[in-house]
């Protein structure tokens, strides 16, 4: 099993260079990027459930030893992620295909977009720092150009702030990963926790904060987010569901694996600090805005905060619901982009002045928005409100009552904006598209049905993230078991090194 612990990133690389060697050919394109996602995803299951009953595959591509090798570690938490990840990225391809957009029937979409999941298995499975730095690589390469695929004034402007950004992120990545080098002589996770604990204290102290500025970077959270609420809206919908779904999450997980493994919960103040101004500014972004994919993108933002709120608490029980609230966040925020997109192809138009009384001309569209937006907001018996009771009732255990406030109130305002989207889109009378889209037929019914695969991408990620609440129990007892595997340090040390 260990050797299969590289193929979700290898085979989605290698599909991609035949994706591209088909590029005179579209129908075959999308076979092999369905294919190659729905072989990714199978391994990752096996992986994951491989890593839940005899522990975590690890493999060293050439044999070479961890300290200069490149590793791939699939443990619980990683194998989570992976299934969670492609499972989200099949369904958005689906959808990318029924919008039929011109960025969609590009020749080079699905090379780009197989070579986005490719880094995304590559961050999630990495056992070294210096790989990890190239899965950050392979990841902005292709979403910037995802990001511009239509080639649009608004999509290169703002893909153009996001690429500026990203490469300060990659600078100052860099930067950390070779001081880590020269204080260490080792990038692999496997040993770094021990020579790190060699190094005096304001050495490790600046080699964490740096690798948190470029993490932070990546998973845009206060004051490092600028970026996101200008860059996300520019793209397709599907694209931003895929952006909103998986991309801020790899740099909470870059955060949650090195703050565990590496740093042993140093710090804790300062990320307590960052996850309730995250939470706040994020929130607030999104009430003030009115825009449908501006209020989901700085909603990306905020909920980033509950995701550091819990790695700042640590500990076994925050740790575990940090685990679940990322697990839960996939495809809840992939969903309501989807919706969105549907939306907007409906429409033309996403502002909430020129939209009205949606759930009158489709209770099917209202209801695939409502039930991710309830989870969104934390709203019993969705899979939100486990996430966060989790994070709440362990800081509540560890006197965290200031964050914990912050943290309710958070989610009573994400319940607000969400509100805000309901009533002014999809209640009141109901208005004909404003903006029909080229190409619409003159009939007004025909705005209202969408393409096959649009529809049961969109429904198949609802469902997904329904099932998250449906089997809670189950999958939060998986969570708790990942987190123990976190917090037993040497356990990790031993399984990698001794393979």
């Amino acid at each position: 099993m260990d050797r299969l612990a590289p193929l979700p990133t290898v085979i989605p690389l290698v599909a991609a260079a035949l994706a591209m060697l088909a590029h005179r050919s579209r129908w075959l394109q999308r076979t092999i990027a369905h294919l190659a996602l729905t072989a990714a995803l199978s391994f990752a299951v096996a992986l994951l459930v491989h890593a839940d009953r005899e522990g975590p595959a690890v493999a060293r591509l050439g044999g070479w030893s961890a300290s200069i090798g490149i590793s791939y570690v699939v443990d619980r938490l990683s194998g989570l992620l992976l299934v969670v990840a492609l499972f989200t990225l099949l369904a958005v391809l689906v959808f990318a295909e029924g919008q039929r957009s011109k960025g969609a029937e590009s020749p080079v979409f699905h090379p780009v977009y197989l070579v986005l999941a490719a880094g995304t298995g590559a961050a999630f499975s990495t056992g070294d720092l210096f790989h990890m730095f190239v899965a950050y690589e392979v990841l902005l390469i292709a979403s910037y150009v995802l990001l511009t695929l239509d080639g649009t004034p608004a999509q290169v402007r703002t893909g153009t702030t996001y690429a500026v950004v990203n490469t300060i992120e990659s600078l100052v990545l860099v930067m950390a990963v070779a001081l880590v080098y020269a204080s260490t002589g080792t990038l692999s996770m496997a040993e770094l926790p021990a020579r790190l604990a060699e190094l005096n204290d304001g050495v490790r102290t600046g080699l964490q904060l740096l690798l948190l500025v470029a993490f932070g970077l990546k998973a845009a959270v206060f004051p490092l987010f600028f970026w996101l609420p200008d860059s996300y809206p520019a793209a397709r919908s599907p694209i931003t569901a895929v952006f909103a779904g998986l991309l801020t999450k790899v740099g909470v997980y870059s955060i949650l694996r090195t703050q565990t493994l590496l740093f042993a919960d140093a710090n804790r103040t300062l990320l307590l600090w960052v996850a309730g101004l995250t939470m706040v500014v994020g929130v607030l972004g999104a009430i003030a805005q009115n825009e449908v994919k501006r209020i989901l993108s700085f909603h990306i933002v905020s909920q980033i905060g509950y995701m550091i709120l819990g790695i700042a608490i640590g500990g076994p029980a925050a740790i575990a619901a940090t685990i679940f609230f990322l697990l839960h966040q996939i495809p809840i925020k992939s969903s309501l982009f989807l919706v969105e997109g549907m939306i907007e192809h409906s429409t033309g138009t996403s502002s909430l002045d020129r939209l009205s009384g949606l759930v009158h001309r489709s209770g099917l569209l209202g209801a695939l928005f409502l039930l991710p937006a309830l989870s969104l907001a934390g709203i019993p018996p969705f899979s939100g409100f486990v996430a966060k009771l989790g994070i709440v009732t362990s800081g509540l255990a560890a006197g965290e009552r200031v964050a914990v406030a912050l943290a309710i109130g958070c989610s009573l305002l994400t319940l607000v904006s969400m509100a805000k989207i309901w009533l002014g889109a999809f209640w009141g009378p109901a208005t004909e598209p404003v903006l029909r889209p080229a190409g619409a037929a003159p009939d007004p019914s025909a705005a209202w049905r969408w393409p096959a695969a649009m529809l049961g991408s969109t429904v198949a990620v609802v469902l997904a993230g329904l099932a998250l609440a449906v089997f809670a129990g189950p999958l939060y007892a998986l969570c708790e078991r990942a987190a123990a595997d976190i917090a037993d340090v040497d356990a990790y040390v031993r399984t990698v090194l001794r393979r």
